[in-house]
């Protein structure tokens, strides 16, 4: 294995990095948020998306509430995404079946590998999700808000499109 070939051609180096600071608010809510009491959707922060890394890969916090939460399992063709458990417990599909991970817990699923995760244990949980390359994921998550937000149940060819249209193939 040897080092891709160079992006950047200049002689000095930049002042190009990006910053986001710990205190910065989520960028989506997914489900259900009710004030004074513990959140029960999921909070995604785009902490580096596809645009922003110039499409070497999508890195997001997902954390979930109490409440269940999470895809079936599915694969995809042109992303590779793997999960690194930050709390909590989250249940997640290596295709071969559903393991109870904990913080620490680290899994690699490459294009085509069947996956998906799950929050089932009545507790906050969250995680990295690193997508490679850089997809706009983004798009997939905020259409699921807004599926959510609207409490619309899609058809099943409405999910069939919204899935081929963000490279998610469900098993």
């Amino acid at each position: 294995m040897s080092y891709p070939e160079p992006r950047y051609l200049g002689d000095g180096g930049e002042s190009s990095a990006v910053l986001r600071p710990a205190g910065t608010p989520p960028d989506l809510d997914i489900g259900a948020s009710d004030a004074g009491r513990v959140h029960s959707g999921t909070r995604v922060t785009y902490l580096g998306t596809g645009g922003t890394t110039n499409g070497a890969f999508g890195l997001y916090r997902w954390e979930m509430g109490a409440e269940p939460s999470g895809p079936m399992p599915h694969f995809h063709r042109t992303i590779t995404e793997s999960f690194y458990i930050l709390s909590g417990t989250v249940r997640l599909h290596d295709g071969t079946g559903w393991k109870d991970t904990v913080p620490g817990d680290f899994l690699f699923v490459p294009e085509g590998g069947v996956h998906g995760f799950r929050n089932e244990s009545g507790e906050p949980a969250s995680m990295l999700l690193l997508f490679t390359p850089g997809a706009p994921r983004e798009g997939y998550f905020e259409e699921l808000a807004e599926i959510a937000a609207s409490g619309r149940t899609p058809s099943e060819e409405e999910w069939a499109d919204i899935y081929g249209r963000h490279d998610q193939y469900m098993v």
